[in-house]
């Protein structure tokens, strides 16, 4: 019939034929150099060089939208993010109006780069130009916030989209698995399904996932019914991993190894899952199974599995172990090519105390991270080097290694424990955190608190402490160590008391600092009082720490059969440090025979230290038994013992 139509137009409208050749003509020419600039940028996307984008963007037509869209996203994904966002500037200005395709490709552009000045500014002009109700410029608003770690304000924006898809949901969950908000996690997948909402296979991934946490375990097992009901198994990987992960976490490794068997096609990450998860529960020689059996089926073991036994043998000091694991990751290339591998070394040989063998392989590091100088900064404070660590700290900021909050707070922790710490590096160290942004860490400003303590300005310290939104345990045991450690035993049970009233529960830690101060403050009674409230009340059974306090505070006060008594019922009776004590009471209070008791007590234990031998012999003078005192320098004459010469250190401001 078209043909019939046709062939009569032809007929009785020649003159028409014509001038409608004629407009086509003109609109074909007209339209050959947005044809032209559309196939520039597809040659661009497609070579593996670009040319500069001053020279594209003045071949694109002003009102061609699409071509500015394709040429910032192959800028892209060349890596080239900030000609992008150059380009994008550039399109704006031309006065070129965004359409949805241009505000996703940017605003994914901002979360991939970290650009978050950059994102806030187009979620102004997203608003502004009425994109916001947009379902994809909302899921990669949404996906930026949580990208850059804001969730709360991404879940705001969650709420106020008035469509949403599957996507969406899953970029959310994602989130608040990240952030391990579990609760919020099973809320909201119930009110994705009343809405109607379809899940898939990532969905009960991000949810299993999200399930791992204490508590779950039972939510876990629903969503596993949910799965088998919806038909995900077994055929995705993602799942059948997350189940491995989930099962492992809860302990209930038999289920963890049945979701194994399950997979029809047994990969490389469900061989690595079933492995390391297997570590971290501590059966190793199962997880050496699996590992064997992964190489003969012909799988390539990846950086999970060895990181996982790189860890058990940092955890159980095993060092032939982890030296064979290092063999074979030597084998395998992984130790110049995996930053993470290399970080997982360097902390196995410092937890095994090789210090020379970890600080090698961080000079062998071509490209450092702040993750590789961490395990360094690590080791180094696990095998007693602390002045080092706070060097090694210097020499990262020197070379342009970014620190983050682990960093600081390893390096806080050095300077808390230090000899030398200054008030000066303690200022320089908290500038340099807030000027990097961890000033509301918990973590980072805990280690801050001892920090500032141990330079003796609680003052500083207890300051800190107020600024912290939702202070924790760890939180004011740190301020009470602090007081301890300049003599203000009545300050830290004060504080042990403000601890309480909040809920908190103090733990052996926290009680060890409160009877460290009252030791220091000579606060007797109300040190018996901590000691008996700890057994009774909290039901923290007294270690030898705790007991070593006790015994050198009722000792400071005279009360030496008191503290006799209580270095019998330690759980370890020969303690040198708790004789040593009743040594020095007893020299300070004039008992001659606890002291005699205490000094062949203290000689027994440690026959070879010489600064036991010194103060036996300082005691025996003090009494005038010159015979004892003689026989004892003889002994040290004969086995060539001799008290090593000390040292004081001086700060001095210039």
């Amino acid at each position: 019939m078209k043909l019939v139509l046709y062939g009569l137009f032809l007929m009785h409208s020649g003159n028409l034929l014509r001038s409608t050749a004629k407009r086509l003509r003109s609109r074909t020419l007209a339209a050959i150099p947005a044809i032209r600039s559309l196939d520039g940028v597809d040659m661009c996307v497609e070579s593996s060089s670009l040319r500069s984008e001053v020279e594209l963007t003045a071949e694109i037509p002003e009102r061609e939208v699409i071509s500015w869209n394709r040429m910032i996203v192959s800028h892209a994904k060349h890596g080239l993010s900030r000609q992008a966002f150059n380009l994008y500037k550039e399109m704006v200005s031309r006065g070129i109006r965004e359409n949805p395709s241009t505000f996703s490709s940017v605003i994914s552009l901002s979360s991939d780069a970290g650009f978050f000045l950059e994102g806030l500014q187009l979620h102004g002009r997203v608003t502004f130009l009425g994109f916001i109700s947009n379902v994809f410029v909302g899921t990669a608003l949404v996906d930026f916030y949580i990208q850059l770690g804001h969730l709360d304000p991404a879940l705001i924006l969650f709420h106020e989209l008035p469509d949403r898809n599957t996507a969406t949901w899953n970029i959310v969950f994602r989130g608040l698995c990240r952030f391990r908000r579990s609760d919020e996690l099973l809320e909201l997948f119930i009110k994705m399904k009343s809405e109607g909402a379809g899940a898939n296979s990532i969905t009960f991934s991000y949810l299993i996932n999200g399930c791992r946490s204490g508590g779950f375990l039972e939510q876990g097992r629903t969503l596993h019914c949910q799965v088998i009901k919806a038909g995900c198994m077994p055929s995705s990987l993602f799942i059948a991993n997350a189940l491995v992960d989930f099962y492992s976490a809860h302990g209930c490794l038999v289920d963890a190894t049945k979701s194994f068997e399950m997979i029809s096609v047994e990969d490389v990450i469900s061989w690595n899952s079933i492995t390391s998860v297997h570590v971290d529960d501590g059966f190793v020689p199962e997880a050496l199974n699996f590992f064997n059996r992964m190489r003969s089926c012909g799988k390539k073991p990846s950086v999970r599995s060895f990181a996982a036994f790189l860890t058990s043998s940092s955890r159980n000091q095993n060092l032939p172990f982890g030296k064979q694991v290092h063999a074979f990751v030597l084998k395998l290339g992984f130790d110049r090519s995996c930053v993470y591998i290399q970080s997982a070394l360097i902390d196995m040989y410092g937890k095994c105390s090789e210090i020379q063998a970890a600080v090698q392989l961080f000079d062998e590091i071509t490209d450092r991270n702040s993750e590789s100088c961490n395990s360094l900064i690590s080791a180094l404070l696990q095998c007693g080097y602390v002045d080092d660590a706070i060097e090694m700290f210097g020499i990262m900021v020197d070379e342009g290694v970014r620190p983050d909050q682990v960093t600081f707070s390893l390096a806080t922790k050095a300077l808390s424990l230090s000899a030398v710490a200054c008030f000066t590096n303690c200022q320089l160290l908290h500038s340099s955190l807030i000027k990097s942004g961890f000033e509301s860490n918990d973590m980072v400003l805990c280690s801050l608190i001892a920090a500032y303590s141990r330079t003796g300005h609680i003052e500083l310290s207890h300051q800190i402490l107020t600024q912290i939104s939702a202070p924790n345990s760890v939180c004011y045991t740190s301020f009470i160590s602090g007081c301890a450690r300049n003599g203000m035993g009545r300050e830290g049970l004060e504080m042990l008391e403000v601890m309480i009233q909040k809920g908190l529960k103090p733990d052996a830690v926290t009680f060890l600092s409160v009877l460290a101060g009252c030791d220091h403050t000579g606060l007797v009674e109300e040190g018996r009082t901590v000691f008996k409230t700890m057994k009774d009340v909290y039901g923290i059974e007294p270690d030898q720490r705790h007991y070593s306090c006790m015994v050198n505070l009722l000792g400071r006060a005279g009360l030496l059969k008191e503290a006799e008594k209580m270095l019998v019922l330690a759980p370890i009776r020969a303690d040198s440090v708790m004789w040593s004590s009743i040594l020095r009471s007893s020299r300070v209070h004039g008992n001659r025979d606890m002291g005699r008791k205490a000094a062949i007590a203290l000689m027994e234990l440690e026959p070879e230290n010489p600064a036991i031998y010194s103060q036996v012999l300082s005691f025996y003078s003090e009494i005038g038994d010159t015979k004892c005192y003689k026989e004892i320098r003889d002994t040290m004459e004969t086995k060539k013992i001799s008290k090593g010469v000390g040292y004081s250190l001086v700060e001095v401001k210039l």
